[in-house]
């Protein structure tokens, strides 16, 4: 067994997301774009929508088990389009953030190292995933996902 280093979960809030249902492919971020494009008549909702499509393709590409969802406040832009979503089976869950922090000062590689030896641990674990930026994890209601 792999020795990690001492890092702690802090319980940070829990907020509601919007999940992609488990089935999905490229060819439904297509579908979805033309779908949801409806409801955006500005060109500040349109750069929220690609900026929405650019991180579900980003999350299909990884191919990993991990769930695809954003907080609903953040999809707030889409209106009509959050049923939209809906009546295409996305789920509404209730999502644990926490802050993920590493004990000891480290270099970026070391950092990166040790981080990726703790979530490898954590996906035995939990059902999570992470943001793309930051420190922090969702945390996904097992019943909920699997």
């Amino acid at each position: 067994m792999t020795e990690l280093r001492n890092f702690k979960l802090e319980f940070v809030r829990e907020e509601q997301h919007l999940m992609l249902p488990a089935i999905s492919s490229f060819k439904l971020t297509q579908n979805l774009y033309d779908a949801l494009f409806q409801y955006v008549i500005t060109e500040e909702k349109e750069e929220l929508l690609k900026k929405f499509i650019s991180l579900l393709e980003a999350h299909i590409k990884r191919r990993d088990n991990s769930p695809f969802s954003l907080p609903i406040s953040e999809l707030d832009f889409l209106d009509e389009g959050l049923e939209e979503l809906r009546l295409l089976n996305w789920m509404e869950v209730p999502v644990a953030v926490f802050q993920l922090s590493l004990d000891g000062d480290l270099n970026n590689d070391d950092y990166q190292e040790e981080l990726d030896k703790i979530l490898t641990q954590l996906e035995r674990l939990m059902i999570y995933s992470r943001p793309a930026e930051g420190n922090l994890i969702w945390v996904y209601p097992f019943l909920l996902v699997r």
